[in-house]
This record gives structure tokens, C-alpha cells and sequence, in this order.
């Protein structure tokens, strides 16, 4: 047998843009004032691709990068260039000392634990305070049980939970956070999320940390007109068929034609990220031509109406309605569960 590996196109792929994501974190740069926004990275980049985000983003003058966990770290430490950074957001567990002393990834130390766990070290390292979220950081009231000037802190960061609307836990936040600083030496200060880069100056800080707008989502007005979609998740037609009145689609028979039309079968579905809660409500389009999608999503199918189409056929190529903020409303699914739910069976390429 030949040792020859024979390719095996997907059927299924995600068009991803470049140049609006660097449009997409030069726009919330320039939103964040006199602090200079990092980047999100964890979870892949939320799908997309963590290295090929870092490097496009790196070229465009990016030097803060935010990732989860030391599996994350490892997979991008040979991208992060001189002068750029990397943050464990999940921060340091016994587990991970072996490979965090070696790294020139830097821990956020979240607790007491953590801070008396990286004492030893001498290496730098951010801490995330609990200013209200009740997630991961140091409570306020414990801060005082530890020496921080013991390590060498470089950014001290905590996170906003509720800045994607109005509301009075915004400014406590802000609040325990700023009383917080008082306690903590740090080199930097970090509080916005993409969202929290909306709310204004005194939220800016030193460094933001944008994640989800660089990716396309805008979870409050003032980022409309400013960040770009960057993700066009691509279907490849499986098989063509008409339907008669009567004929039933899908799961559920959730379908029924009340007139003569053709239909697509696409090879795509909710193993794909693409979820049920686009049954009847998503949208595909082949140039113009809406297409919209009939029954219920299936694990690796959807059916889509080509009428305004008709001319498509097997292995012609659609592609998905996948604006963040109108998918979300049409699948009623959060921005934030449709962009990191894209799973690997994509082909992924950059234009």
C-alpha cells in the first residue's frame, strides 16, 4: 500500500476574515483611550483559531494575549514574539508548576493559594480580584493577608460581569476594584471586557481585554458600526430534491410543503455548532439569494429552501446568516455559544 496520505476535502468550512478582525481590535483600541486593548484568545480563539488570530493580531501591534488554562498557553507560546505577553486567566494549580516555572507564560494568581504557590518563583505574574462577580480572583477583604509585594506583579485585573447593559453592579465594580488597587503593586490595571470598553474612560484602566467583538459580537449599541463580522461558516450541498404538496422535512415532520420547490440538503449541523435553535429561523444565501432553512436541524444536516436559487446543485457551496447579533436573534442562542461552538470538523482558511 502506498504511504501516500490522500486528502479528504471537508464539506463544511469557515471563511474567516482577516482584515476585519484587525479593523475589529484597532476600532476597540481606539474605543479604549489611553489604555492599550490586548486580546481574548482562550478557547481557541473563541473557535477561530488561536494562532492565526495571535499572528495577525501580533502584526497589527497587539502585545497583551488572554488565554484559559497552561494547555492553551503551550500551544501559542511559540507565537508570542518579544515584547508581547501571555495571561493564564484560570491561574496557577499545583498540576501546573512543572510546565508554568518553564513558560513564559504569566499566571493570574486568583487566591491566596495560588500567590503563596508562586511566591517561590520570582517570576512575574498578574492577580485577578473578586470585585463582585464571585467567579475567580482574591476577595477584597482577604487581600491583606499576604505580602504582595513578594511578587512581581504586572497586571492587576479583575472582570466585569453584567457591562453588556446598564446597571448599578457596573459601577460597585468599579468601585471594589479601585479600592482593591490600594493594596496590590502592580505595573498595570485591567477591568474591561469588550463590552466594559463601552462604558467609558474610567473604565479603560491601563489594558483591556476585549474578546468576543474582535470575533464579531457587539453585546451593547455604542460598538454597532464599529466591529465587523468576521466568521462565514460555508455548507456544501450533499443532494438536490423536490418537494410536493404535503411532503414532510426533517425530525418531526417540523416541514410540510404546501407547494411544488426544490430543496438543498447541506452537510452541515448541530455537531457543527450550527444548533437546533436555527430550525426554521436561519438563513443560508448563494450570492444574493436568500435561502432559508426548513425543519429541524439535524446532527449533520440542514435542508434549506433554493427557490430563489433553483439553479444550485450538488457540490455547489452556500453560506450562512452568521452575523452575530442577528443570528442570535433569530436563533434566540447567545453570541457567545454561537461563535465558540464551532466545532473542528470545519475547514478553516483566512482571506
Amino acid at each position: 500500500m502506498s504511504d501516500k496520505v490522500i486528502e479528504i476535502p471537508s464539506p463544511a468550512r469557515l471563511r474567516l476574515d482577516s482584515r476585519a478582525l484587525v479593523e475589529n481590535w484597532q476600532n476597540l483600541d481606539k474605543k479604549s483611550g489611553r489604555a492599550k486593548a490586548g486580546a481574548a484568545v482562550k478557547a481557541n480563539a473563541y473557535g477561530l483559531g488561536a494562532v492565526e488570530v495571535v499572528r495577525h493580531l501580533q502584526e497589527s501591534g497587539c502585545t497583551d494575549f488572554f488565554v484559559a488554562n497552561w494547555q492553551e498557553a503551550r500551544e501559542l507560546q511559540a507565537e508570542i514574539k518579544s515584547g508581547s505577553r501571555l495571561s493564564v486567566l484560570n491561574g496557577v494549580r499545583q498540576e501546573d508548576m512543572a510546565y508554568a516555572i518553564s513558560s513564559a507564560a504569566k499566571p493570574v494568581i486568583n487566591s491566596l493559594e495560588q500567590a503563596r504557590r508562586w511566591q517561590s518563583t520570582g517570576l512575574p505574574c498578574d492577580v485577578m480580584v473578586n470585585s463582585g462577580m464571585n467567579r475567580l480572583g482574591v476577595n477584597l477583604e482577604d487581600l491583606s493577608q499576604f505580602d504582595w509585594s513578594t511578587l512581581d506583579i504586572d497586571i492587576v485585573l479583575s472582570h466585569l460581569a453584567s457591562a453588556d447593559e446598564d446597571c448599578p453592579q457596573n459601577a460597585d465594580q468599579l468601585e471594589q476594584f479601585t479600592a482593591a488597587l490600594k493594596h496590590l503593586p502592580g505595573k498595570r490595571t485591567s477591568l474591561s471586557n469588550s463590552a466594559g470598553i463601552a462604558l467609558g474612560s474610567a473604565y479603560h484602566f491601563d489594558c483591556t481585554r476585549p474578546g468576543l467583538s474582535l470575533y464579531g459580537g457587539q453585546q451593547r449599541p455604542e460598538l454597532a458600526g464599529s466591529i465587523q463580522q468576521i466568521v462565514f461558516p460555508e455548507a456544501q450541498i450533499l443532494q438536490v430534491r423536490m418537494l410536493k404538496p404535503g411532503d414532510k422535512v426533517g425530525y418531526n415532520a417540523n416541514y410540510t410543503a404546501d407547494h411544488d420547490h426544490p430543496i438543498a440538503i447541506l452537510a452541515m449541523g448541530y455537531a457543527d455548532g450550527y444548533l437546533c435553535g436555527f430550525s426554521n429561523q436561519g438563513i443560508f444565501y448563494h450570492d444574493e439569494a436568500k435561502l432559508p432553512v426548513l425543519g429541524r436541524v439535524s446532527m449533520d444536516l440542514i435542508a434549506v429552501d433554493i427557490s430563489n436559487a433553483p439553479h444550485l446543485k450538488e457540490s455547489d457551496w452556500v453560506t450562512a446568516e452568521y452575523n452575530l447579533p442577528l443570528a442570535s436573534s433569530l436563533s434566540g442562542i447567545s453570541q457567545y455559544e454561537l461563535i465558540t461552538g464551532l466545532g473542528n470538523r470545519y475547514a478553516r482558511y483566512w482571506v
